[in-house]
């Protein structure tokens, strides 16, 4: 592709504001829709063009289309190029005639902010709603597996593991068996609450939690941990309920201590569209490509996969990743 035709298919105000929000986020038409306040046909005509223009590219989510910048080749190098001119004006060398243009997509990037927020607060709504049946639920989908066992197994032993997206604290204690001080983090208090409680039953304490846990409310895409701060982590069953799977890799990146190891389990990608109403998935699984390249782009490497089928008919992946360890 030329470079006359990526200023062509850029010719029109409405894909340069769809190329600042797609160098950004990965957006459904729907959500495009709203943010841009046109009709959905003129989105997808405009989404179109980008796309065969080779600057936009969908990923395939079960029926949903989610539309980014492309990630590879002479695209994006183009679209980088471009970037302070498209909202990126912060980036060193950025001018000020850049940073200016840059301020005409503040109303749209601020409107593709309130579109995830609200992915989030759905999110957290239906896990404060079912944190009383989440265990029948979880097993409903394990249909007897021993998640429980495998995850002994696949944890390394360290100083201090994070479980992100803890959920009722289920793995809590397998993580303690690892490490002498485990982190637990989830996104719903309701979940939390219950973390709590399983943990002072096992305690047998009536008021305080036990002394290696720390749980803490907070996102998985804004992690209330410090850089480094663990030397393991679990990601178990969270990533397909997060805005923003990219964004909650890279900060478990930023959060594990160099040469660190992450444990990502979740489902490989699948076709059931029912899980986003009975589990309030927000995402179908993931490739293993999808995972790598996110984990590449947050500074962390795959070491190994696999995956094991599951009674009903998906597949759970467990993928190790370690925390590349920066050149002195």
């Amino acid at each position: 592709m030329s470079i006359v035709q990526y200023n062509k298919a850029l010719a029109d105000p409405t894909r340069v504001r769809l190329a600042a929000m797609l160098l950004r986020h990965e957006l459904n038409v729907g959500e495009l829709v709203e943010i841009l306040g046109l009709p959905q046909s003129s989105v997808s005509h405009h989404l179109r063009i980008l796309a065969e223009a080779g600057l936009a590219e969908a990923r395939r989510d079960g029926l949903w289309a989610f539309y980014r910048a492309v990630r590879t080749g002479p695209g994006a190098a183009f679209l980088a190029a471009l970037a302070p001119f498209l909202g990126g004006g912060d980036r060193a060398g950025a001018d000020a005639d850049a940073s200016e243009s840059a301020g005409e997509f503040t109303a749209d990037l601020a409107a593709a902010a309130r579109v995830l927020e609200a992915r989030r607060d759905a999110a957290r709504r239906f896990f404060d709603a079912h944190a009383p049946d989440w265990p029948e639920l979880l097993a409903e989908v394990l249909g007897g597996y021993d998640l429980t066992a495998r995850i002994r197994e696949l944890m390394p032993d360290c100083g201090t593991a994070a479980d992100l997206g803890c959920g009722t604290g289920l793995m809590l204690p397998v993580l303690h068996e690892k490490a002498a001080t485990v982190i637990g983090v989830d996104h719903s208090p309701a979940m939390l609450a219950r973390a709590r409680e399983r943990l002072r039953e096992a305690a047998g304490r009536g008021g305080a939690d036990p002394s290696w846990t720390s749980l803490r409310v907070g996102e998985l895409e804004h992690l209330p941990l410090r850089d480094a701060e663990a030397d393991c982590a679990l990601l178990c069953m969270a990533l397909h309920h997060l805005a923003e799977p990219a964004a909650g890799l890279a900060e478990a990146g930023r959060v594990l201590a160099p040469g660190g190891c992450l444990l990502l389990v979740d489902f490989a990608k699948h076709e059931r569209e029912a899980m986003r109403t009975r589990h309030g998935d927000l995402w179908l699984g993931f490739s293993l490509e999808e995972l790598g390249a996110w984990c590449a782009a947050g500074g962390l490497t795959v070491a190994d996969s696999r995956e094991e089928p599951l009674p009903g008919g998906l597949d759970l992946r467990f993928v190790r990743i370690r925390k590349t360890p920066k050149n002195p």
